[in-house]
């Protein structure tokens, strides 16, 4: 399976196997108002062929859905339109916070634009469906 973290900017993508639990970062694609490039995402899920795409749906901290969630949420049917790949919406609240937190604990610098961490956005959203399952 792919997860993707959505950005306007950046797309961090994360891959992972259910069956053994492992998962890892694995690309930032650089995106145009929300928009990747299509052969790009089309590419990694050749490579990769997951049988499911996670995407991180950003709920506000009430669980009420954002002009963002629903920016995300239409990137989701994009993809599975596009591709033909299962999708599944993932709460993400406050899964970027948290990996900041981690990398600037690990030493990051906090320039997020010169060292970014959106496939490890999108990799703990993959840990996190996992252990809901």
């Amino acid at each position: 399976m792919l997860a993707f973290d959505y950005g306007l900017r950046q797309i961090g993508v994360a891959v992972g196997n259910s069956a053994l639990g492992t998962t890892q970062p694995l690309a930032i694609l650089r995106a145009r108002d929300g928009q990747p490039d299509w052969t790009q995402v089309a590419a990694l899920c050749k490579e990769w062929e997951p049988d499911l795409l996670l995407i991180g749906d950003p709920l506000n901290m009430d669980g009420t859905v954002s002009d963002f969630a629903q920016r995300a949420r239409k990137f989701a049917r994009r993809l599975e339109g596009r591709l033909g790949i299962a999708v599944e919406m993932v709460d993400e609240r406050l899964s970027s916070f948290e990996v900041k937190q981690q990398q600037r604990e690990a030493g990051h610098s906090g320039d997020y634009h010169e060292s970014p961490v959106d496939d490890l956005a999108a990799e703990l959203i993959l840990k996190d469906w996992l252990r809901q399952r």
